[in-house]
C-alpha cells in the first residue's frame, strides 16, 4: 500500500470527531463487544496487542483483527501490518548472500538478486532491449513511441514527457527549486534520487552493491547496472535518426541534441546557452570560479569531477586503455576513441555553414565560433575573452605564474598538459600520431595536422 494509502486509512480508522468517544469496529450480522477496560475510556494511541503478537507502539494505526478467517486471511493480515511496523522500527530482515545489501521487503530483495543472475525478463518487442524490472521496459518502450505518447509540454522550452511528474521535476530547471535538503549539510537538490545519493555518498558511505567481475563497489543499484554495460558491451539505447547507440540513456539524450539543435539552458552572465543543464552548472564555475572536487592525495582542485577524475591518473600512473595500431596508451576509453581517429582519418562532427569537418565534438564547438563571434568565457582579471574554457584557463596561467605540470624526468614544467606531452616524447621517443595516407609518425598531434595538409594542399 502506498504511503497516501496508509495516510487515508488512518485518517478512516483513526481520526474521530473531537469530543467523541471511539468506537470498536463493528462486524456485521455480530453484536458490538468492547475491549475496553471499566472505567475508562478506549485510547487508539495506546499499545495495542493484537492476536498475532505484533504491537503498534510508534502511529494509531488500529488494525482489524481477523474473525472466523481462514490461516491464509490471518497471514495476509499479519505480513501487512507487519510491514508497516517495520517501516517504524527501520528493522530490514531481508539479506543478500551475495553482497550483505538488506532491505525491508522480500519483494525488493527478489528485484536486487537480479543485478547478481544477470536475468533480463523484460524484453522490448520492436528492438533487443531487455531490463531487469518492468518500470525500465516502460520506460524504453516510450522512446519508440515518440511525442505522440509525451503529453505533457513545458510551456518554458517545448519539453515533453510521459508522465506528469517527470515535467514537474522538469520545471525545476527554469525555477530553480530545491525542495529536497540534506540535514547534515547544507546540499539541496531538486530530486529526491540525488539526496539519496548525496546522503549515501558523503555521509554514511555504505556501497552495498557489488560487481562481481571486478569487485567495483557503489551505492546505487542503478550505478552498478551501468557499470556491468562495461564487461558486456551492452548499448541498449539506440538513436532513431542514425546509427548512434548509447549504453546510458543520458547520453543518448545528449546525443539527440545534435540533430534538432536545441539549447534550453542559458547563462545569465554571458548568454551562453547548452543542451543539458548539467553543461550549464559546468559553465557557472568558470563565472564563480567555484573548484568543489578536491584531490585527496594533493592541494589540487577543479570545477569537474571529471578534471578530477583525470588528474587522479596521475598519483597511480594507470593508462589501461591502448591502441592495437600503434600501441599508444591512455587513462581514458574517450582518449582512445579519439586517438583512433588520427588512423582512421574519420571526421564524424561537420559545420553546417561551411564543408569544414572534424574528429572532435569541441574542435567543431569552437570552430563554429568563428562564424559567430561568440567568446562566452570572460577573465574577470584583465576582462580578456575566449571562445573556450580551455583557452581561458590557459590564459589565467598567465596571471598567477602557475605551471602544474612537471615532467618525471627532468626539471620540465609547463603551464599546459599538451606542452608537457609533446616534451615527455623527446625522453621516450615515442611517436603515437601516424598518418593513415603514407604511414608517417609523428611525435606530436600538431605536427600530425601540419603532415596531413601535404595531402589534402591545405596551406598552413
Amino acid at each position: 500500500m502506498e504511503d497516501s494509502s496508509l495516510e487515508r486509512f488512518c485518517g478512516d480508522q483513526c481520526a474521530g470527531d473531537p469530543g467523541k468517544e471511539s468506537k470498536p469496529t463493528e462486524h456485521p450480522g455480530k453484536e458490538s463487544k468492547s475491549t475496553e477496560h471499566p472505567g475508562k475510556e478506549s485510547d487508539s494511541r495506546e499499545t495495542q496487542t493484537t492476536d498475532m503478537g505484533l504491537q503498534q507502539e510508534t502511529c494509531d494505526v488500529n488494525f482489524p483483527q481477523p474473525d472466523n478467517t481462514s490461516t491464509s486471511q490471518v497471514q495476509e493480515s499479519k505480513g501487512d501490518m507487519g510491514s508497516r511496523v517495520v517501516k517504524h522500527t527501520a528493522e530490514k530482515p531481508f539479506m543478500c548472500g551475495e553482497c550483505g545489501y538488506r532491505t525491508v521487503q522480500m519483494s525488493d530483495l527478489t528485484k536486487h538478486m537480479i543485478i547478481h543472475t544477470g536475468e533480463r525478463p523484460y524484453k522490448c518487442d520492436q528492438c533487443d532491449f531487455s531490463a531487469a524490472q518492468k518500470v525500465h521496459i516502460d520506460r524504453h518502450t516510450a522512446m519508440h513511441t515518440g511525442d505522440n505518447d509525451k503529453p505533457y509540454i513545458c510551456a518554458e522550452c517545448g519539453y515533453r514527457a510521459t508522465h506528469k511528474c517527470t515535467l514537474a521535476y522538469h520545471m525545476r530547471t527554469h525555477t530553480g527549486e530545491k525542495p529536497y535538503k540534506c540535514d547534515q549539510c547544507d546540499f539541496s537538490t531538486s530530486h529526491k534520487s540525488n539526496l539519496d545519493r548525496h546522503i549515501a555518498a558523503k555521509h554514511t558511505g555504505e556501497k552495498p552493491y557489488m560487481c562481481g567481475e571486478c569487485g567495483y563497489r557503489t551505492a546505487y543499484r542503478s550505478d552498478l547496472s551501468r557499470h556491468m554495460r562495461t564487461h558486456s558491451g551492452e548499448k541498449p539505447y539506440k538513436c532513431d535518426q542514425c546509427d548512434y547507440s548509447a549504453a546510458r540513456r543520458s547520453a543518448l539524450e545528449e546525443h539527440k541534441a545534435k540533430h534538432t539543435g536545441e539549447k534550453p539552458f542559458m547563462c545569465g552572465e554571458c548568454g551562453y546557452r547548452a543542451a543539458r543543464k548539467s553543461h550549464l552548472s559546468q559553465h557557472m564555475r568558470s563565472h564563480t570560479g567555484e573548484k568543489p572536487y578536491r584531490c585527496d592525495h594533493c592541494d589540487y582542485s577543479a570545477a569537474d569531477k571529471s578534471a578530477l577524475d583525470k588528474h587522479l591518473v596521475k598519483h597511480t600512473g594507470e593508462k589501461p586503455f591502448m591502441c592495437g595500431e600503434c600501441g599508444f596508451r591512455t587513462t581514458q576509453k574517450s582518449h582512445l576513441s579519439r586517438h583512433m581517429r588520427t588512423h582512421t582519418g574519420e571526421k564524424p562532427y561537420r559545420c553546417d555553414q561551411c564543408d569544414y569537418s572534424a574528429a572532435e565534438k569541441y574542435t567543431l564547438d569552437q570552430h563554429q565560433r568563428k562564424h559567430t563571434g561568440e567568446k562566452p568565457y570572460i577573465c574577470d582579471e584583465c576582462g580578456y575573452r575566449a571562445a573556450d574554457r580551455s583557452t581561458l584557463s590557459r590564459h589565467m596561467k598567465t596571471h598567477t605564474g602557475e605551471r602544474p605540470y612537471l615532467c618525471d624526468q627532468c626539471d620540465y614544467s609547463t603551464a599546459h598538459k599538451q606542452y608537457l606531452i609533446d616534451h615527455q616524447s623527446r625522453h621516450t621517443g615515442e611517436k603515437p600520431y601516424m598518418c593513415g595516407e603514407c604511414g608517417f609518425r609523428a611525435a606530436q598531434r600538431s605536427t600530425l595536422y601540419r603532415h596531413m595538409k601535404t595531402h589534402t594542399g591545405e596551406k598552413y
